[in-house]
């Protein structure tokens, strides 16, 4: 077995493309579009590489490629965090604890050079894709990983540590959920007392609703382990992407008496549903499958939710999930609530008080070098 850079734009097409051949036979596994694959390794398409290092590895045997890894660094981050953090991502193996330690090894020489202090992961170039599955090996909703349970022993066998979980719980009215009655009353007169006001995304103010977004995330998230705040750009050309499939009825805004944005929800179409059978490519069915399937999906990711410092465990969270809920409304609605911390104890208090079933575990994983 043999470990190479991958630098051409042959190599890169194999990295690509490698998790296509590896799981073509794993019915859980979503192919994700190869186009935005191909884009999350393009510095002129993905604004994130701008203040990142970053070296992709095939692992080949017999001129064959039976693994691969990025290690890389993000400049911004380890300047916020004060720690020179390293971290490698896109780890995908054939079942071998050998192979895999190749390419752990390779990406962690490849960070010791760059005099990184220690290695976590798995974390990718696109914002909050992080962790390994642990619980739960369903089809991942969309923007979020997928994995073997054994990559999980594979982290252990090389002396890598938890350093993070990832909780995810999930609610389907098809399976009788409702919003429990004392939500409501709570929610109501939260409402009343703190004199705050839901409102839904205004898409004719597109690009002022995006700001408001940036904006609260970075009041809101700045303490949250793991979060770096985003650039304007990478905001904006975030944004850009998500504009096709975003629907302004899952993005919700929280407001106090004196109009000031206190917090925010978002919940994107779970496309994933309907990428399942379009190997990555969108022609040529898959574009009309997603034109037609995205305004009638029921299913979703709740994406992010957030309250500024002074309005929290006040309910507002709860307030935001209501209104959610009373937004999407219909027979078969389904969301995943996808992720919250392990010890973010606020937002679990919440999640738990509106009855959501538990249904995925991701863990991230860090070590010294």
């Amino acid at each position: 077995m043999i470990i190479q850079q991958a630098d051409t734009r042959r190599d890169i097409r194999d990295f690509i493309n490698f998790p296509y051949k590896l799981y073509r036979k794993d019915p859980a596994w979503v192919p994700p579009l190869r186009r935005e694959l191909r884009a999350q390794f393009n510095p002129k398409a993905n604004l994130f590489l701008e203040h990142c290092e970053w070296q992709l590895f095939l692992l080949k045997e017999n001129e064959k490629i039976i693994g691969r890894i990025a290690a890389f660094m993000d400049h911004l981050a380890m300047d916020f965090w004060k720690e020179r953090i390293g971290f490698f991502g896109y780890f995908e193996c054939i079942r071998d604890e050998a192979a895999s330690a190749l390419l752990l090894n390779a990406a962690k020489s490849w960070l010791q050079q760059k005099e990184c202090s220690s290695m976590r992961g798995p974390w990718s170039f696109v914002s909050q894709e992080w962790g390994m599955v642990v619980e739960g090996f369903t089809s991942p909703v969309i923007m979020a990983p997928y994995n073997p349970l054994d990559y999980n022993d594979y982290m252990s066998a090389y002396g890598l540590e938890k350093v993070k979980d990832l909780r995810c719980w999930e609610i389907s009215f098809a399976d009788g959920y409702r919003i429990p009655e004392r939500i409501l009353k709570l929610t109501d007169a939260v409402a009343e007392r703190y004199g705050i006001r839901i409102r839904s995304f205004n898409i004719k103010q597109y690009d002022q609703e995006i700001l408001n977004i940036i904006e609260l995330s970075n009041k809101c998230l700045i303490q949250n382990w793991g979060y770096s705040p985003a650039t304007e750009a990478e905001g904006k050309a975030m944004a850009q992407e998500m504009k096709r499939i975003i629907q302004p009825r899952g993005i919700l805004f929280a407001e106090d008496n004196s109009g000031r944005l206190v917090g925010f929800a978002i919940v994107l179409p779970d496309i994933n549903h309907l990428l399942k059978g379009l190997n990555g490519r969108l022609f040529p069915f898959g574009f009309i499958k997603l034109l037609w399937g995205i305004p009638r999906l029921r299913r979703y990711r709740m994406f992010a939710l957030a309250v500024i410092p002074e309005y929290r465990n006040k309910a507002v969270d709860s307030l935001l999930y209501r209104a959610l809920n009373e937004s999407l409304r219909a027979k078969d609605l389904w969301i995943e609530i996808n992720y919250v911390l392990e010890d973010n104890m606020p937002m679990i208090n919440a999640i738990n008080k509106l009855e959501a079933k538990p249904s995925k575990l991701y863990r991230v994983y860090e070590m010294k070098i």
